[in-house]
């Protein structure tokens, strides 16, 4: 989803997500997760605090350099080196938390453009599941959004989920 935020030109505040989510009469809310890639054990952390202090489950993986020219790309020319891309592949704790909870819910929102997870969202609607796939056009495989019951443009829900300010942690008193 970081991707489809920066195509987006903003980022959505997990408070607001939860909030959205909470007001949705189809929806009952089981559990939220969070996945994030990192590129040290260090990154994010104070975010990631806040997270878990909203009630996100988080979940992280290294971010892993992929593509670079060199170590199995095309080699030589342009880019030399430098990787194309980064990523922290997530897929399988998705599917895995996401059938952990089938048991308990009825529908599952799924933030994800990825063609990765086309199976779980059929294996999911096989088991009377309804999942809403939410994403960016543009950044969403078609074969997982055809493979969902709806989907939903996150650009649609900007004044729903805009981030307006740096999240802080909660502040306890005694």
């Amino acid at each position: 989803m970081f991707y489809a935020q920066q195509k987006l030109g903003w980022f959505f505040d997990p408070r607001r997500l939860l909030a959205y989510a909470e007001g949705q009469p189809e929806l009952e809310l089981a559990s939220a997760f969070w996945y994030a890639g990192l590129r040290d054990p260090g990154d994010q952390r104070p975010f990631r605090d806040v997270l878990t202090s909203l009630g996100f489950t988080v979940r992280t993986r290294p971010l892993r350099e992929l593509g670079g020219g060199g170590t199995g790309g095309s080699g030589g020319g342009e880019g030399e080196g430098r990787p194309q891309y980064v990523r922290a592949n997530l897929d399988v704790e998705i599917a895995v938390d996401l059938m952990a909870v089938a048991g308990r819910t009825e529908v599952v929102w799924l933030l994800s453009g990825s063609r990765d997870l086309e199976r779980l969202v059929e294996v999911l609607r096989a088991r009377g599941l309804q999942v809403v796939l939410m994403s960016t056009e543009g950044m969403v495989a078609r074969e997982l959004r055809n493979a969902a019951d709806r989907f939903v443009d996150l650009a649609s829900l900007r004044p729903q989920l805009e981030k307006a300010e740096a999240l802080q942690p909660p502040v306890f008193s005694r």
